[in-house]
């Protein structure tokens, strides 16, 4: 594990730290910037500064990782979700609009993403509450209303904004990775009966709203960087504002997990970050073409993460194809989409470099 987070021991006040390991760095000793309780402000300072403090992170006073708690790694200033993979897109269109085409017409021509909610992402270990809404059966008259009976989990990967950019001046797609400061797995909870009803023609709404789980620690973009690999070809080709030459897709291995209460772990999907159809340049020039502007904690995920062989999938839709195919649990059981009281973990390696995990447990309606 190497990434910044923010930390405290009990009785002290948070702070930012490095993890290496087993080892959580405190930086609070070497400069102002490392007392705050959050990151933002370190990550507004730019490259120059992150590269700054990289270097210094052993300077820190260490601290057993196993004695420390964690925090919300920094305040976030807007989110978007996208829809980045090609196999993911494929197959919700064959399960929310079966017997149409999968793709929508612009799907190959931008990273088609939406605004989600700030306010409702939180740190790994928090507990998610089943969330209500409206719903409506293929086979019902008539809505209702009542506590999701399809909730289900997305495999991510966020981007966070350090670096900011002017309004009305657009982030070119190759300068585009030079606002990132660094990356996290994300956790995009789903409430499918609800979204399946509300989705058209705005897209998610409260059943996507209600909490976005983050890993507590950002790993810096720069750690990542020996993980690069070539993107997979598109076709068409895209536009000129989302055409780039360097190989911007990442070669991160991915895994869901599922734990039902009292109840041993099952992974139940392994991927790669690798096969996403739209990189993290393109989807940050294309979210800044019409001059809108990023600012320090503003954070882009990919969209779900899904590969094209059986159990690679990144959400429990897929994987159970709309709960028809229920999956099978270490111990016995069996689930379509998250009872309460199952925990969600997603984990993250690239190479040496972990990006840690990110976990839930579904606390009961109220």
């Amino acid at each position: 594990m190497s990434g910044y987070g923010i930390f405290n021991r009990p009785g002290e006040t948070p702070r930012v730290g490095f993890r290496e390991g087993g080892t959580v760095f405190d930086l609070s000793g070497l400069d102002d910037v490392f007392r705050a309780p959050s990151l933002n402000a370190f990550m507004a300072e730019g490259q120059t500064a992150w590269a700054e403090a990289r270097a210094r992170v052993s300077e820190g006073t260490p601290v057993p990782a196993a004695e420390v708690e964690l925090h919300l790694p920094f305040e976030v200033a807007d989110y978007i979700d996208f829809y980045s993979s090609l196999e993911h897109a494929t197959n919700l269109g064959k399960l929310f609009r079966p017997g149409a085409e999968p793709l929508l017409p612009n799907w190959r021509h931008l990273p088609v993403g939406y605004h989600g909610r700030a306010g409702t992402i939180v740190v790994s270990g928090t507990p998610i509450r089943r969330p209500h809404g409206q719903s409506k059966p293929p086979d019902a008259d008539a809505p209702a209303f009542g506590p999701s009976r399809r909730l289900d989990i997305e495999l991510e990967l966020g981007f966070v904004i350090g670096a900011s950019s002017r309004l009305g001046e657009p982030v070119a797609v190759d300068s585009a990775l030079e606002h990132v400061f660094g990356v996290v797995l994300v956790n995009d909870w789903s409430a499918r009966d609800i979204q399946a009803w509300e989705y058209q023609p705005l897209g998610p709404f409260l059943g996507k709203s209600f909490a976005t789980s983050i890993s507590p620690w950002i790993v810096p973009l720069e750690a990542l960087e020996p993980h690069r690999v070539a993107a997979r070809p598109q076709d068409p080709e895209p536009l000129p504002y989302l055409r780039t030459d360097e190989d911007w897709a990442l070669d991160i291995e991915l895994e869901v997990a599922l734990a039902p209460e009292r109840g041993e772990e099952t992974v139940v999907s392994r991927t790669n970050a690798r096969g996403l159809y739209w990189t993290a340049p393109q989807q940050l020039a294309h979210a800044t073409v019409n001059g809108t502007n990023v600012r320090p904690g503003d954070l882009y995920a990919s969209g779900t993460i899904s590969g094209a062989e059986p159990g690679t999938a990144g959400s429990l839709l897929e994987l159970t194809w709309g709960g028809r195919d229920p999956l099978a649990l270490t111990g016995g059981g069996r689930r379509s989409f998250l009872e309460d009281g199952d925990s969600a973990i997603l984990r993250g390696r690239a190479g040496a470099v972990s990006l840690g995990e990110v976990r839930g447990r579904i606390l009961p309606s109220v």
